[in-house]
């Protein structure tokens, strides 16, 4: 599938890697339906998204943990374009902390139950609700598609971040049955699991913490946001790649 001329929908794509990627699918020609919940970062988005060459962009305020929204938005998304040729599944939140902590003989903390259920909503139940609206989309229209997955390297386990790397590890979990389940329609499904990338939130760590992380990274730098958007971009083009994950880690190992 080339991205030229695609409609490709992008959750959490005002922002961040979302962002990245929208422009870098809109300076190959890519049709954009942009989905978050900022309405002023989606209205700077769908801007530069025109900038970099896209043939057509629009936004959708939808919250992809709503049942209901995502419902009636990716069935907007299908009237306004004619159809959904791919889905980046890229919303999702981190709520990190410790499962318990434990300090002269007492539990002094414990990861409050809202502190786990508002990942998982976004970041396993938002994937979910999407990817399914998306595929339903596709297989009506009998056209094909692809539905990209953001993962994490933090799948495989990460101090901190047991609501976060058990949505990461869903994440690869869905991505493989999708592709098993999906692609008799022609159906393509697969994951990218980043590592550290360069984003707005890497960019406001304190110094210690940044020489911790890029201490962990063999090549010793961040990943970049265009890195990340470069195999999407394959995902989408390779005709053959399918229930697989990409890494782009730098070589790390959490």
């Amino acid at each position: 599938m080339q991205v030229n001329n695609s409609v490709i929908v992008i959750t959490g794509g005002a922002q961040g890697l979302g962002l990245a990627m929208a422009e870098h699918f809109a300076a190959q020609g890519a049709r954009l339906a942009l989905i978050d919940m900022n309405d002023d970062a989606l209205s700077e988005a769908v801007q530069s998204c025109q900038q970099q060459g896209a043939k057509d962009v629009r936004s959708y305020i939808i919250n992809v943990t709503d049942e209901e929204a995502v419902e009636s938005g990716f069935a907007q998304i299908d009237r306004d374009f004619g159809g959904i040729n791919v889905l980046v599944n890229n919303a999702g939140v981190l709520r990190d902390g410790m499962l318990v902590k434990y300090k002269n003989g007492e539990v002094t903390h414990k990861m409050p139950l809202s502190q786990w259920q508002s990942v998982i909503d976004v970041n396993l139940t938002g994937t979910f609700l999407c990817g399914r609206e998306a595929a339903a989309v596709m297989a009506k229209r009998e056209q094909g598609g692809v539905i990209i997955n953001i993962s994490s390297v933090a799948r495989a386990g990460n101090i901190g971040q047991t609501n976060y790397s058990a949505t990461k590890a869903g994440v690869v979990a869905m991505t493989v049955t999708w592709a098993r389940e999906l692609g008799r329609f022609g159906i393509r499904c697969g994951a990218i699991a980043p590592g550290f990338i360069e984003t707005p939130m890497t960019q406001a760590m304190k110094p210690e913490a940044v020489e911790r992380a890029l201490a962990m990274v063999p090549l010793k730098r961040w990943g970049q946001p265009s890195e990340v958007a470069d195999s999407a971009r394959y995902i989408i083009e390779n005709d053959f790649f399918s229930g697989r994950v990409i890494e782009i880690d730098g070589g790390v190992r959490l």
